[in-house]
């Protein structure tokens, strides 16, 4: 085996310390993806030992919710480590929020508050993920 094929394809470890805007939308992140897995765990447990109107729905909802909570969770790991890779699905996730946010509010009732919540956390990951100081120190350099 010759050494090109021996090296790892992990991006090198960025110089300097993490700013503080990448550490803020790293950890919004994560709790997004743990509410969003707490969700889907209360659903699945509802459904197996809840008197839900269709366990079969819940259940499926709950694994749903478990699966789709990795995606913030990985992101908020690769935007600590500062992996170049994260920045996407972070995106990602809170642009899907957005509009999950819009319809929270928009049913009234206590979803307002959590409405709110969600579209600010997702909002202020958005703005600290296109600072020109978070894409530095994930090393995606500017378009010329």
């Amino acid at each position: 085996m010759s050494s090109e094929q021996t090296r790892t394809t992990e991006d090198p470890e960025p110089a300097g310390p993490r700013p503080v805007r990448l550490t803020a939308a790293a950890a919004l992140a994560a709790v997004e993806g743990a509410a969003i897995a707490a969700f889907g765990a209360y659903l699945l447990v509802m459904g197996l030992i809840g008197d839900p109107d269709s366990p079969r729905q819940a259940e499926m909802g709950g694994l749903t919710l478990l699966a789709l909570a990795v995606l913030p969770l990985a992101a908020a790991r690769g935007l600590l480590l500062r992996r170049r890779w994260s920045r996407g699905p972070a995106l990602i996730v809170q642009i899907m929020a957005v509009p999950v946010a819009w319809t929270l509010i928009s049913t009234g009732g206590a979803m307002i508050a959590a409405g709110i919540a969600l579209g600010a956390a997702a909002l202020a990951v958005l703005v600290l993920l296109v600072n020109p100081t978070a894409t530095e120190a994930l090393g995606i350099a500017p378009r010329a």
